[in-house]
């Protein structure tokens, strides 16, 4: 007997990612498309739809053999499948899988594609063999998902999870991308920590390497606070305090066994992950110290990872 397939599929801004996988998790292929997000992204799904066909003309895959689509979104997901506003692709609100299920004929399970990312690691990435855990994705903003029981925790809006938007500093006067000020995501980003070392290198006299940084980045400012450069030492010092603050408050709630960083910024790997600890143990409880911190393990593909593992799992 044929082993059965799916597809997990993680719709971003710019791409469409997709993959093809058996229900044991292994990655048979993946690709990607663009996101045309003309005409409110009402072309999106369709083009979803157009490329599994392809896909199943192509490999020549027996449609009764497919157990069907997971999906992940850049908004809020509610149980039954709607999506409530993904800005990002000019969407409004409706279900997004009724719609995919119509173009494909396929069953399908959507989910918010934070959360869903975490699922993934959980699966099959640097979250293997828990079962709670809190998933933190530092990039461009900061993401993350809440896993409990082997579940996504998605709240009564789909919204559980939104690490990013803990407020951590209320002294802050700029404001985050939501419209608040102090969130997390503008302090751990990679945008954020570029953002305090331009502060910085404005209101201090001290010497630093960075001066001689035409463009910065966060990999060249954990470069050189691994080189004992002082002022990238204070702006790791400060992003790894306010991680672990808000990793400590979500603890408080959850109580998870470990936390898995990922994202562009979790390439700096050890340094991260122990600064990160230090400041979450001086901010708990005897009870929920000594977690795990892991990093993650699955990159960019985490999100169809996840994709796929809600469909094989509902």
């Amino acid at each position: 007997m044929m082993e059965r397939l799916c597809f997990g599929i993680d719709i971003g801004g710019t791409s469409v990612k997709l993959g093809l996988f058996t229900e044991n998790g292994n990655l048979l292929d993946k690709w990607e498309i663009p996101t045309r997000k003309e005409d409110s992204g009402s072309h999106i799904l369709e083009d979803v739809a157009a490329s599994v066909s392809k896909k199943i003309s192509e490999d020549r895959l027996a449609r009764e053999n497919i157990i069907g689509i997971g999906i992940g979104v850049p908004g809020p997901v509610t149980e039954d499948g709607t999506v409530i506003h993904c800005v990002n692709l000019g969407w409004g609100v409706f279900n997004v899988e009724e719609e995919t299920k119509r173009l494909t004929g396929f069953e399908t399970k959507a989910g918010n594609d934070a959360n869903v990312a975490a699922l993934g690691e959980t699966w099959q990435g640097g979250g293997r063999g828990y079962k709670n855990l809190v998933v933190v994705t530092l990039g461009t903003g900061v993401g993350g998902g809440v896993i409990l029981n082997g579940e996504i925790l998605t709240g009564s809006n789909g919204a559980a999870g939104e690490i990013g938007h803990i407020t951590v500093n209320y002294e802050e006067e700029d404001r985050c991308n939501c419209g608040r000020q102090g969130c997390l995501e503008q302090f751990a980003s990679a945008t954020g920590i570029v953002r305090e070392a331009k502060r910085l290198l404005k209101i201090s006299g001290e010497p630093s390497k960075l001066r001689d940084i035409a463009t910065l980045s966060a990999k060249v400012i954990f470069d050189f606070a691994k080189e004992g450069d002082a002022l990238s030492i204070q702006l790791v010092e400060q992003l790894c305090r306010y991680l672990g603050i808000a990793l400590s408050h979500i603890a408080h709630v959850v109580d998870p066994q470990a936390f898995v960083i990922g994202g562009g910024v979790s390439k700096a790997g050890s340094m991260l992950t122990d600064l990160i600890k230090k400041y979450y143990e001086n901010n708990v409880l005897f009870a929920l110290k000594n977690k795990d911190f892991k990093l993650a393990e699955l990159g960019n593909d985490a999100g169809i990872y996840g994709s796929a593992k809600l469909i094989i799992g509902k």
